[in-house]
């Protein structure tokens, strides 16, 4: 790094490729101080709460932040791991293996980092680092499939936000959605058949996708409608027939109609229409959170069984697996075509998506 005038330049790295792959992020401890914060952080959000600042912020403040900590603490205290929150540590766990397949399989220098909206590593202390890194080319990866204003904009507010303070920007590229991509539904479809290789095969399998409020949807975010596109493809990809599978909305927030059906009913109402074996996958989290482990693996199971189901069986989220990792990979090379030389990657990846080497 050089200094002129008390000007500070980075080394010119211009072939240096930043991705940054966001996800929603976690409590930093089980501590009830730390999961306030989370919240404050997410429920202050005006992508994820539309309600007027006048309204809700004394709900929140007054009501909320004050009664629910310890409760989704208690939840926490069910899936946490040794090395803390399971999406920070899948979260960095991809980052690792996605950095690892970007430069074994490219010529070109790729610097991966991983950033939470709601907590560490934040977007501004991850655009930092690769700021740091003389980067001039970041692409911008939300691990959200299906584009929602409440995850995927959100994203785009906080990178926008950051890089506004900014004298010089990077070129800047923004994934905004892979919700019916031929590699997703390949690596969900691989996830499914294994599980059902390993556990048994049930009867059903239900699709359980984050749910939003019906209002968002009715005023235009497409959410419902990419989420049924995750589905029916993925549900070709395993031929499952009419009646084998469905599709249901979970983590349901406050007073309002969300999306239906809800995922809680669904479960609930399964073994009365005879179906008493279910497996649940979640195609909307690219990572397993405290909404696939606790809510859907605890919660619901005990749902299920309460109501005279048998087996209950959910398929991890995609998380750091092999096929995963091969698909962001892919999914980074398409979206950076142009930064890229034709002799940048290699023929593996071009043929996955259609370019000649």
């Amino acid at each position: 790094m050089s200094t002129i005038a008390g000007y500070r330049s980075h080394p010119r790295t211009e072939e240096t490729i930043g991705v940054l792959l966001v996800s929603s992020g976690s409590p930093d401890s089980l501590d009830v101080a730390d999961v306030r914060d989370f919240l404050r952080r997410l429920l202050s959000d005006r992508r994820v709460i539309e309600t007027p600042r006048a309204l809700w912020w004394p709900i929140l403040h007054g009501i909320v932040l004050r009664t629910r900590p310890r409760d989704v603490v208690r939840k926490y205290r069910k899936i946490w791991t040794a090395q803390g929150s399971p999406l920070v540590v899948h979260s960095r766990e991809l980052q690792a293996n996605v950095a690892r397949e970007l430069a074994l399989h490219t010529l070109a220098p790729f610097h991966v980092e991983v950033a939470m909206l709601y907590s560490r590593p934040s977007v501004k202390e991850s655009l930092a680092r690769l700021s740091d890194t003389g980067v001039q080319k970041i692409l911008v990866l939300p691990l959200f499939p299906q584009y929602c204003a409440a995850t995927t904009a959100a994203v785009f507010d906080q990178v926008s936000a950051e890089l506004s303070a900014r004298r010089l920007l990077p070129e800047l590229r923004f994934v905004s959605d892979y919700s019916t991509h031929p590699g997703y539904i390949e690596a969900l479809a691989a996830s499914v058949r294994e599980h059902w290789h390993r556990q048994g095969r049930t009867s059903h399998l239900l699709m359980s996708f984050h749910g939003i409020p019906e209002q968002y949807a009715t005023e235009g975010d497409p959410y419902c409608f990419r989420a049924h596109g995750t589905a029916r493809r993925l549900a070709t990809e395993l031929s499952l027939r009419a009646g084998e599978w469905s599709v249901s909305f979970q983590s349901r927030f406050g007073p309002a109609e969300w999306l239906k059906p809800y995922t809680s009913d669904v479960i609930a109402g399964l073994p009365t229409r005879g179906m008493n074996e279910v497996t649940v996958i979640c195609p909307g989290f690219a990572l397993d959170c405290l909404e696939t482990l606790e809510e859907i693996a605890v919660e619901n199971r005990a749902l299920f069984h309460a109501a005279g189901g048998s087996a209950f069986h959910y398929v991890p989220a995609l998380n750091a697996r092999a096929d995963h990792t091969i698909f962001l990979r892919d999914l980074i090379v398409q979206h950076c075509q142009g930064w890229l030389t034709a002799t940048s990657f290699e023929h593996d990846a071009c043929s996955r998506i259609g370019v000649a080497a």
